[in-house]
């Protein structure tokens, strides 16, 4: 065992040091490159440490995309700059859901570019279906669930849901991808508010209502 590996290891930091080598390898190698050689080479241990948490690839990447889970529900919730949920969620107009999930959404957005591979891991690999990846996941859902049933009825809960998420991983797969050319945080930050409140608040739509029709 090398000295920084009894170091690590003694002051229980070998976990924490292993899952950031993987971190900075998932995101710029990807999944399908990344092993637990590579990882102790880069985190500077023994190439056995890892085995020490993790026993197998899989579980680290299990762990990943656990820990993603948990660090993007973290940051749901510290975005806070939306308005106060009404008395009557039935009462709410389009443009305060809108408003309520911009950050949300700006927030999923902004993770996946700054955690490219992580992101990918997140929602596109196997490792989802392990138990403690899946419990990650609902509570990172339920922090939006949360927030949409602050703002709107229970017919309509669920289907948000699901084009909130739709939204989100679309634009940020063009944005990875670079099919929206190559903005600046600020220019991404407005793209996702505008794509957001053109889409869930639609207001120039209500404005635009027929006579007689509900707005």
């Amino acid at each position: 065992m090398s000295t920084s590996d009894r170091q690590s290891y003694h002051h229980g930091d070998l976990r924490a040091a292993v899952l950031r080598s993987a971190l900075h390898l998932l995101d710029t190698d990807g999944a399908d490159a990344l092993s637990l050689r590579a990882v102790a080479r880069h985190a500077g241990v023994s190439a056995n440490a890892p085995y020490r948490h993790y026993r197998d690839k899989e579980a680290l990447l299990a762990a990943l995309a656990t820990h993603g889970f948990t660090e993007l529900k973290a940051r749901f919730e510290a975005a806070a700059d939306d308005p106060d949920a009404p008395d009557d969620p039935a009462a709410s107009r389009p443009a305060d859901l809108a408003s309520a999930l911009a950050p949300l959404a700006r927030t999923t957005v902004r993770y996946a570019l700054d955690h490219p591979g992580l992101f990918h891991l997140m929602f596109g690999h196997p490792c989802v279906s392990h138990a403690d990846v899946s419990a990650a996941s609902d509570a990172a859902q339920a922090a939006v669930t949360a927030r949409i049933a602050a703002f709107a009825p229970p017919e309509h809960r669920e289907p948000l849901k699901l084009g909130v998420w739709a939204l989100v991983h679309g634009l940020s797969l063009l944005l990875l991808d670079g099919r929206l050319g190559d903005p600046t945080p600020q220019q991404i930050d407005t793209l996702v508010d505008t794509v957001t409140r053109t889409v869930i608040g639609a207001d120039w739509l209500a404005g635009n209502a027929a006579p007689g029709e509900e707005s």
